[in-house]
């Protein structure tokens, strides 16, 4: 929306804009006039699809346009019983359709309960609301860990913001009275009241939000991907594959216009996979469903995949492996003895406590300060430098003193070594030790560069999450390798790490001591925990990470591990942590219990896993289908199976069975390329199925065998052929497996006996019986050793892949 046509839409809005106290906000009747101007912050798309468009993207596909054209063709020429194939393609649609709207409901009643929320001044009054209630000129209070609901101005107070989720550029930039600030963009620290300048579709990252739908509706999983790859395919070749075989029948075999149809339409449909789509869509949906009802949050879908292939998993110390939560477990003066400590407590009790008060909530560390610390004096500060992830330290100017607390690696740099003794010993007992000391500079926001005397040592504690320890081993067993990065001290976090028993945790950096990126690459390979990580190594290390092609989740819960979570491959969030994080990551854990993360990783793998095996099963006929067609082009002989037959095989061997296959559990980890192994699974099934037909019909025009019964004969071989590949990917075989078997073939053998004029079912002659029975032998070695020789192609496929993972790393 450009300047012109904004400024029309505020014209058109007919209400009088205000610059309202930033303590007492708009009046209920501003809000109302507001609301009714339609100046609120309204989302410009909703984060799933609407019914309309659900029903939209199932009915009008592309091959549902073929279905409807290959219905026509039929209907004209009164092969009413052929077209048995379009009840299944209705039935698949609105399986489709039914599943989507289920789960969009479930979804938009977990993302409207747990809505972006922000809070607002209104007549004097501070009140919590949904960030969609917000409306133009509201002044909202805005602290760390928020994200910008709508573009605003700041009017009283002042922030640092990172704008790297629109930008690009990850500085930290402070704002104060009168500076803008952009939708979509962070708080790190600080507190403020400002006003809302832009909203809705107004605001800057709605506007961004709308160019870049286009893209994001792009963005696919490499499943997705490939299946549309595979349908694109069989979309181009069904046209000229059907062209030319209807072109053979009716005009060079003088075959009759329903004949040349109807065999057309056989061979069309078989190389359709009409609903591998559908299943995997249902999947992806169901598999939304249930990650809902365990509370967890989709923001993304193509996650669900993702999660089934990684390989690393980063996560954060605080409100991962521990508990959000932190307290002060004791604080000493430094370098001091015993006389001297005592004289010393109370009046480094009383600093730290002014200290403390002067500065405003915004973080976890300064909760559990101002907790412990009450003793104050009642002294004013003059400046005060809120905590920045980048600098680590926290400051405070009084007109007699300045004092800062923090990360002792940054608050003490080159003059560490005078308490290190000190520090090492409480990191060494998991605590997170901060320094607290009096600052000779001045406070400006960035890195400190004069000395600092020190004058205290604060200890920290989280507890271990309960349940981190199974969790981790869970990770443990199926190759998820984790990697630990947290801006506390690398020796305590190597130590929590091991309470959690988190495999090789005592391998640990200091990510200060890494400069270059040649320094993150090679430590990737190297350690397993990362201490005094800044934001933006955080990224660089996953980014590290994806380089050595590893397949990377993280888990985060701050403002500081936004830039890792957006540069994930799958990116998870903790809902009690910051907004922003919540907002940026493609799932977030409603109840923030990091325990519930292998069965979140597990639903990604039976999703994958599942669809992938049965994805063989439409492809069997696909592969059989065209090269089946092809030869009778070729030959000039007509297709030898019908539309109904067809229709039959696909029910019994293919779609009852995929369902089953596609929703039960899977636990496997996922290895290679989806497309590559499913073509590897099917070809020796497709290649059987066309060498036995093919050489069943070329043996019965041979030897002059009623040509009659060939259709029949050729629907028993590839059902043969579809149950034994059936039975393959079924294994190992249990009771769910054994039954299902069972069922499918009781309902091919009902169909072909009990229902055999409908499936155009007709007797054979003995001459053809016993060709059939011969090839029906000969089916299961050729099938035996095909996929011998293709197992070994896949697994000397999957070993290069290993091995050149391993080269790069």
């Amino acid at each position: 929306m450009d300047e012109s046509t904004r400024n029309q839409a505020s014209r058109q809005l007919n209400i009088e804009r205000v610059n309202p106290h930033p303590y007492q906000g708009l009046n209920q009747e501003q809000v109302k006039a507001r609301f009714h101007a339609n100046a609120y912050n309204k989302k410009v798309e909703s984060s799933t699809k609407s019914i309309k468009d659900i029903v939209i993207s199932n009915v009008f596909t592309y091959f549902n346009g073929v279905f409807a054209v290959l219905g026509v063709l039929l209907a004209m020429v009164g092969a009413f019983k052929d077209m048995m194939f379009l009840g299944v393609i209705v039935c698949n649609t609105l399986i489709g359709i039914v599943q989507e709207v289920r789960s969009k409901k479930v979804l938009d009643k977990l993302i409207l309960a747990h809505a972006p929320q922000a809070q607002v001044v209104r007549g004097g009054n501070i009140y919590v609301v949904d960030a969609e209630k917000l409306v133009l000129d509201d002044i909202i209070i805005l602290e760390a860990g928020a994200q910008i609901p709508a573009d605003a101005v700041v009017v009283e107070g002042s922030l640092a913001v990172n704008e790297s989720l629109l930008t690009g550029e990850s500085d930290e930039i402070a704002k104060n009275p009168g500076d803008a600030l952009m939708s979509g963009s962070f708080v790190v620290s600080g507190k403020a009241y400002c006003r809302l300048e832009k909203v809705g579709a107004d605001s800057y990252m709605s506007r961004l939000t709308i160019q870049a739908t286009k893209s994001k509706q792009g963005e696919q999983s490499e499943m997705i991907r490939s299946l549309n790859r595979l349908i694109i395919v069989m979309g181009i070749l069904i046209i000229p594959i059907g062209v030319a075989l209807f072109v053979q029948s009716y005009f060079i075999n003088e075959g009759s216009f329903a004949d040349s149809i109807t065999s057309m339409v056989a061979a069309v449909i078989g190389m359709i996979p009409e609903g591998l789509y559908l299943l995997a869509s249902v999947a992806m949906a169901l598999s939304a469903t249930r990650l809902a009802k365990r509370d967890v949050l989709i923001h993304d879908m193509k996650c669900i995949e993702t999660l089934a292939r990684v390989d690393v998993l980063c996560v954060d110390k605080t409100g991962t492996i521990t508990e959000p939560g932190m307290q002060v477990y004791s604080f000493e003066p430094c370098l001091t003895g015993e006389t001297e400590r005592e004289a010393l407590l109370d009046e480094l009790h009383a600093k730290i406590s002014d200290f403390a008060a002067a500065l405003p909530t915004d973080n976890e560390t300064m909760r559990a300060l101002q907790a412990y610390f009450q003793k104050t004096t009642g002294k004013k500060p003059v400046q005060i430098s809120t905590f920045s992830s980048e600098t680590k330290y926290s400051g405070v100017a009084f007109e007699n003193a300045t004092y800062v607390i923090g990360a002792p690696e940054f608050v003490m740099r080159d003059e560490l070594g005078k308490i290190s003794g000190q520090i090492e010993e409480y990191s060494k007992q998991g605590y997170r030790v901060l320094v607290f000391g009096e600052y000779k500079g001045k406070l400006d926001g960035k890195r400190l560069n004069a000395k600092v005397v020190p004058l205290g040592i604060v200890m920290l504690s989280n507890p271990i999450r309960e349940g981190a320890k199974d969790t981790f081993g869970y990770f443990a067993q199926r190759d998820v390798e984790i990697k630990v990065i947290s801006g506390d001290n690398p020796l305590t976090v190597s130590v929590i790490a091991r309470e959690a028993g988190i495999a090789n945790a005592q391998y640990y950096v200091d990510a200060t001591t890494l400069k270059t990126e040649e320094d993150l690459k090679d430590a990737v390979d190297r350690y397993t925990v990362f201490g005094r990580v800044t934001p933006s190594q955080k990224k660089s290390l996953v980014l590290a990470l994806k380089a050595k092609k590893h397949t990377v989740a993280m888990t985060g819960d701050g403002v500081n591990d936004i830039l890792a979570l957006k540069e994930a491959d799958c990116s998870i969030a903790m809902a009690s942590g910051s907004e922003a994080a919540s907002n940026v990551a493609q799932l977030v854990l409603l109840d923030s219990n990091f325990a519930k993360m292998p069965s979140v990783v597990m639903e990604g793998r039976r999703v994958v896993n599942n669809i992938e095996r049965t994805a063989s099963l439409y492809v069997v006929k696909n592969i059989f289908s065209m090269l089946m067609a092809i030869f009778s082009v070729l030959l000039m002989w007509d297709y030898p199976l019908e539309p109904t037959q067809i229709s039959l095989i696909s029910m019994f061997t293919i779609g009852a069975p995929s369902f089953v296959l596609s929703l039960e559990p899977n636990k496997n980890p996922i290895r290679g390329h989806f497309l590559t192994n499913v073509f590897l699974k099917s070809i020796p099934a497709g290649v059987t199925d066309f060498l036995a037909v093919s050489g069943l019909v070329f043996f019965c025009r041979e030897f002059d065998v009623d040509l009659e019964c060939l259709s029949t004969s050729c629907t028993v071989l590839v059902g043969i052929v579809g149950f034994m590949i059936l039975y393959r990917i079924s294994k190992p075989m249990n009771v769910l497996h054994v039954s299902m078997l069972v069922i499918v073939i009781l309902g091919y053998l009902f169909g072909m006996f009990f229902m055999s004029d409908f499936f155009s079912i007709t007797a054979i002659t003995k001459q053809c019986a016993m060709l059939t029975v011969v090839f029906a032998i000969m089916t299961e070695p050729v099938l035996r050793y095909l996929s011998i020789i293709f197992d070994h192609i896949n697994e000397r496929i999957l070993e290069r892949d290993k091995n050149g993972k391993k080269t790069s790393l």
